[in-house]
């Protein structure tokens, strides 16, 4: 009897470079034993939705898409009971793909779709947001508006310059917040412009912005907590700083945690893998250790 897939795609991710390997890859699946099932989404949501509602029917659930396709099918697995869960395989298609690379799948299609139905699954680490999750960071302030104000057809023709643009409008009037920040016994209040709570290699398609020994499976996040600047020269310092040019900076928290409380006066908008989290006056974050296997090489 043979396994059962269900292969989620996003078609309009990247530059929708799917759709001419769609026969190829759907091939490799069949020849590794899986009776496919494709399911193309018409919204954003559909694939949690899908997720939700099919895993139990299937032996694993393969997506196409960006990141944030990625974390709708994670957000859908994490609503169901740990018995009931599935691995997951991932074929990067958008125009970052952070998680992809730092699990080392392939960003040619054909070979990720090989690993995707590989027998070598990672236990990976899930982010809980408050009820929520995420696969890879979940941040907030400076920038993180960006990816989800950004067109899908600008991205799929600008790439990281998308990003880049819709980022320095931001720049002229850098919002804000007062924030109680518990972990591991300590308590920190500050003011801070940007935060990020990452489980990756790289955020924003930027190499070396997470310091520490990163494992994606290793029980513990690393946060950067980035504060309010008074004056150019500390603008300046955290610039080297987040382009690696300085090691160090006072104007800067870094640590890893397993789990993590931000309380504000006021709502902060979150981001979530890239997608807009909604507004929070208070967050806890905890790593689920190896929640979730994906298909890796």
């Amino acid at each position: 009897m043979s396994k059962r897939l269900l292969f989620i795609i996003n078609p309009r991710s990247g530059k929708g470079q799917i759709k001419e390997h769609l026969a190829d890859i759907l091939d490799i699946m069949i020849k590794a034993g899986y009776q496919v099932s494709v399911h193309v989404t018409q919204a954003g949501g559909d694939a949690t939705k899908q997720t939700v509602e099919q895993a139990k029917d299937f032996d694993r659930i393969i997506c196409s898409g960006g990141d944030g396709t990625l974390d709708e099918v994670v957000t859908g697995m994490m609503q169901l009971d740990p018995s009931d869960r599935k691995p997951i395989g991932y074929l990067p298609a958008g125009s970052t793909n952070d998680f992809g690379n730092s699990l080392g799948i392939d960003k040619n299609m054909l070979n990720a779709a090989r690993i995707s139905v590989s027998e070598h699954l990672f236990p990976c680490d899930i982010g809980r947001f408050n009820s929520d999750s995420f696969v890879y960071v979940a941040a907030f302030g400076l920038f993180t508006e960006v990816s989800y104000a950004t067109s899908q057809d600008l991205k799929n023709v600008l790439g990281h310059a998308a990003y880049i643009i819709e980022g320095a409008k931001q720049l002229r009037d850098i919002p804000s917040f007062r924030m109680q920040v518990e972990y591991e016994g300590n308590v920190v209040y500050d003011e801070f412009i940007y935060g990020m709570i990452t489980n990756s290699k790289s955020v924003g398609g930027f190499q070396g912005i997470i310091r520490g020994d990163i494992g994606l499976n290793d029980g513990v996040f690393e946060v950067t907590l980035i504060k309010m600047p008074r004056n150019p020269i500390e603008l300046n310092e955290i610039l080297g700083f987040m382009t690696g040019l300085i090691p160090d900076s006072s104007m800067v928290y870094s640590f890893q945690t397993k789990a993590i409380k931000l309380t504000c006066s006021e709502e902060v908008p979150w981001t979530l893998d890239g997608e807009f989290g909604g507004k929070h006056s208070a967050v806890y974050i905890e790593d689920e250790r190896g929640a979730l296997e994906i298909a890796i090489e």
